[in-house]
């Protein structure tokens, strides 16, 4: 069982930055496809950004050339530096782990509220 812990959330204004942490339970982190997710009121849960083991990654159209997934494996912990946000970024982020038996987890995730 892995357990996430997302943080970093909060209230920022259009055109401003933010950057998520989520840190990860257990000794294996390094060898988990980590992701972030996002969820607004009444829609469906997205894929923002993946990375996998070998560091490769992947973004929503969205999203491309303003947020950035990177990971610290000495820390247990994958990070989306979010700039230029826009008030459609506004939704519950997501921190999801794949393990490499294909099993999966989420963290209980955390408010970005994009608003002047």
């Amino acid at each position: 069982q892995v357990q996430l812990v997302e943080s970093g959330g909060g209230l920022v204004q259009p055109g401003g930055l933010m950057r998520l942490s989520c840190a990860a339970s257990g000794r294996m982190f390094a060898f988990y496809a980590m992701g972030w997710y996002r969820q607004a009121p009444g829609k469906q849960r997205d894929l923002v950004a993946i990375i996998t083991a070998d560091g490769s990654r992947n973004y929503a159209d969205s999203v491309k050339g303003r947020f950035t997934i990177s990971r610290e494996n000495a820390k247990n912990t994958v990070y989306l530096q979010m700039n230029s946000l826009k008030p459609e970024d506004t939704a519950a982020y997501y921190c999801k782990a794949v393990d490499m038996g294909g099993h999966y987890y989420w963290g209980q995730g955390t408010q970005v509220t994009v608003s002047s």
